[in-house]
């Protein structure tokens, strides 16, 4: 296997004596990442206030470009910015009247922000949700469908790849020819995109697509985005001046204006080193030819590779029987073991790093993730701590 780990020095210096297990949650930034930061200030110092003209004319345009090629996506122009995807989720939501019912159609396995989000909107007295179980993950594409089809949502939100199991889920373009045309559609890409090639170009105008620089993109937090569907219409209670700024100079009264692009659901200022950030990872994969196929396929030698180490170890708990995953399909970059308990689960991580690997667990699940910054030897190490345990 080829080794990309002399494109992440500055973070594998400081961590020489860890295996990071971890970089579904965050990634390493690849060294690309340092020059970018700089840049940020050095344009920030030559442009001071006019820097937001650069900004919006040259790096946002390029990077639009970037992730519609990436994504396989025809209206580079939809693409919107912002720090985190909740911001981005939640004007979303705004577009909908508090006074009029909203259903929305999700799964138990969607991340921490969304989920915190419907438990709170849940207290409205308008807001119905219907959450479809994950698992029996073999069942589950027909589930979801059944559930698409017997309800009448104004909402849908779905994880591309689920975050508590590394499961893919159903593509979309299986199962929305079965959703209303008043509908909107959400698919949270944070743990494919980057990870698991995806090609938008036939959803492109019917679902907003939500991920981030975060995880597998490589640039740390601070640069999410979204895909507005072409021609959307829809107005955003929240909003900022982002939204409409071509129009900032011409007196703001009356009506509010929205951006004719995906812009229209932006909102205000942020800081955009992380753009930067994720414009040199991009740049690098593109001329290192670096595809997202190509990775995948590294990944998932990867992931053989650890699987041969874990049947090795023949440990207790960590073994094939307690691994999340749907037999025979194609499979996030990460897996995940859920164990008999909590407990049981926090004692087998904090055995792991003290032995120097680096894992991240919620509740009764146990994460290990995979990189192009790691080698098949790497999981030497792992194997040596299950088996001293």
């Amino acid at each position: 296997m080829v080794s990309y780990k002399q494109h992440y020095q500055g973070f594998i210096s400081q961590h020489r004596e860890r295996l990071h297990c971890a970089p579904h949650s965050h990634h390493y930034w690849p060294d690309v990442t340092q020059q970018a930061q700089l840049d940020y200030w050095l344009d920030s110092a030559r442009g001071v206030d006019h820097k937001w003209d650069a900004i919006f004319s040259e790096r946002i345009p390029d990077v639009q470009r970037r992730l519609a090629a990436l994504l396989h996506y025809p209206h580079p122009e939809q693409w919107v910015f912002a720090s985190n995807t909740h911001e981005l989720l939640y004007r979303l939501m705004s577009c909908f009247a508090a006074n009029q019912p909203l259903h929305i159609l999700t799964t138990d396995s969607e991340f921490h922000s969304f989920s915190r989000q419907l438990r709170r909107l849940q207290e409205r007295p308008n807001v119905r949700v219907t959450s479809i179980s994950t698992q029996p993950f073999a069942s589950f594409p027909e589930r979801w469908q059944a559930a698409v089809q017997a309800g009448s949502y104004q909402l849908i939100f779905i994880s591309q790849v689920f975050y508590n199991s590394g499961v893919i889920a159903p593509a979309v373009e299986t199962w929305l020819p079965w959703v209303e045309p008043s509908t909107q559609v959400v698919i949270d890409g944070y743990h494919g995109c980057g990870a698991i090639p995806t090609d938008l170009s036939g959803v492109a105008d019917r679902v907003f697509y939500l991920a981030g620089a975060y995880k597998y993109l490589q640039a740390g937090e601070g640069c999410c985005f979204m895909a507005v569907p072409k021609h959307c219409s829809l107005r955003p209670e929240y909003t900022g001046w982002f939204a409409d700024f071509a129009n900032l100079a011409k007196p703001q009264a009356g009506a509010v204006e929205y951006a004719a692009d995906g812009y229209r659901f932006a909102g205000a200022t942020m800081d955009f080193s992380a753009l930067y950030r994720l414009q040199a990872v991009l740049r690098w994969w593109q001329q290192d030819g670096l595809t997202v196929a190509h990775m995948h396929r590294h990944v998932q030698q990867l992931q053989q590779a650890f699987l041969q180490v874990i049947a090795r170890a023949q440990h207790p708990l960590l073994n094939e029987s307690n691994r999340l995953f749907h037999a025979g399909a194609d499979h996030g970059h990460f897996f995940t073991y859920q164990l008999p308990s909590a407990e049981q689960v926090t004692a087998l991580a904090l055995q792991l790093a003290a032995a120097g690997i680096d894992t991240d667990y919620r509740g009764d699940r146990l994460r290990f993730g995979f990189a192009l910054y790691h080698d098949a030897a790497d999981y030497q190490r792992l194997e040596k701590a299950l088996t001293a345990a």
